[in-house]
């Protein structure tokens, strides 16, 4: 029972942060060391691989997009379709790049498990994501939608979530805050970093089964395939009901508030446990 219970926990995990401005690699890393002892390549190695779990929850809300992106891609598609297709192409390619290179030397760099460093990370990043987003939000109202991004822009955001396959970086939140300053309107910036998740989910486990099979392999063991299994389930459904609420709540400055103070407790716990030994 309790292994279930941790299977939910996981899902529940990486369900919520990966939709919120919070690492949801580092928290799958915490919760993974914690529960299982796993160190934090490993740790790490799983939190890349639940994002499957993402990807069904992107795939089915935003199936209507991904039917007209595959029209466009079979040369059916109409302006819409072609323009979504266009801006996935070019922000996955860049984030490939930038993202397996800062992949390979990270998995690489570390070993065992490291608490503390990746929390203080995290709530670097997350003040620093809530500082952005309340400076994006401070200027004249973004009003940019996907029509009006320029090649360079494109570029720019693959660039920005492939920077977020480190550890306590948020792919949500710098792809939706680097947006919001390039100027684009808050629904479109929420939508477009959740649409771009689709391909990055992917390359994502494809990645770390193919550099990371002895890492992945062994979590999976540790954690056990029927657990997985129900993490992906429940991230699924935390997922769709957050992708919902988020679209329709994508101009509150609430988010801010709870990013801002979310990166604050990760600081305090990554010292404290710095302090006492457990990172």
């Amino acid at each position: 029972m309790s292994n279930w219970l941790l299977g939910v926990l996981l899902g529940i995990v990486q369900g919520v942060s990966e939709w919120l401005p919070i690492s949801s690699k580092t928290q799958i890393i915490i919760v993974s060391n914690i529960f299982y002892g796993l160190p934090f390549s490993q740790g790490y190695a799983l939190g890349l691989f639940l994002e499957a779990g993402t990807f069904f929850a992107a795939l089915y809300y935003f199936r209507k997009e991904v039917w007209m992106v595959l029209r466009a891609l079979a040369g059916r598609g109409d302006e819409e379709g072609r323009m979504v297709l266009k801006f996935l192409v070019i922000v996955t390619v860049f984030t490939a790049i930038i993202g397996v290179v800062i992949y390979k030397s990270v998995s690489e760099s570390y070993s065992g498990p490291v608490l503390g460093i990746p929390m203080i990370v995290l709530g670097c990043v997350l003040i620093g994501d809530g500082v952005l987003i309340r400076l994006a939000r401070g200027r004249r109202a973004p009003i940019k939608g996907l029509r009006d991004l320029t090649l360079i822009e494109l570029v720019v955001i693959g660039i920005v979530q492939g920077v977020a396959a480190f550890p306590g970086v948020s792919r949500s939140g710098v792809t939706v805050s680097s947006m919001l300053l390039l100027g684009i309107n808050p629904r479109d910036s929420f939508r477009l970093s959740f649409l771009a998740l689709i391909p990055a989910s992917v390359g994502a486990a494809g990645v770390t089964l193919l550099l990371s099979p002895d890492q992945i392999s062994t979590a999976i063991n540790a954690v056990g395939v029927p657990v997985i299994l129900l993490s992906i389930l429940v991230t699924v459904a935390i997922g769709v009901t957050l992708i919902r609420l988020l679209l329709k709540a994508a101009g509150s400055q609430r988010i801010v508030l709870l990013v801002v103070s979310l990166g604050a407790l990760a600081i305090f716990s990554g010292v404290t446990s710095i302090l006492v030994g457990a990172g």
